[in-house]
């Protein structure tokens, strides 16, 4: 998923529980700022920073942790 997709699905999901960029920073207490930017795919949030609002939204995501075969290369 790319920055964009994220901040896409977490504009959605906001919209959809009907609240604004304020209220959603201030449930997962964070700045206003860092919302905006990560609903616009900008910035480079922190992943707890990121963690904490997809937890505040009861959204959920998945991530692969890969091993790559260096030998191959």
């Amino acid at each position: 998923m790319t920055q964009q997709e994220i901040g896409n699905a977490i504009k959605k999901r906001r919209k959809k529980l009907g609240i604004n960029q304020q209220t959603l920073a201030d449930l997962a207490s964070v700045a206003v700022n860092t919302v905006v930017a990560i609903e616009r795919g900008e910035g480079n949030p922190q992943l707890a920073t990121l963690l904490t609002i997809i937890d505040t939204l009861g959204l959920q995501m998945d991530i692969n942790i890969k091993q790559l075969d260096y030998e191959a290369m």
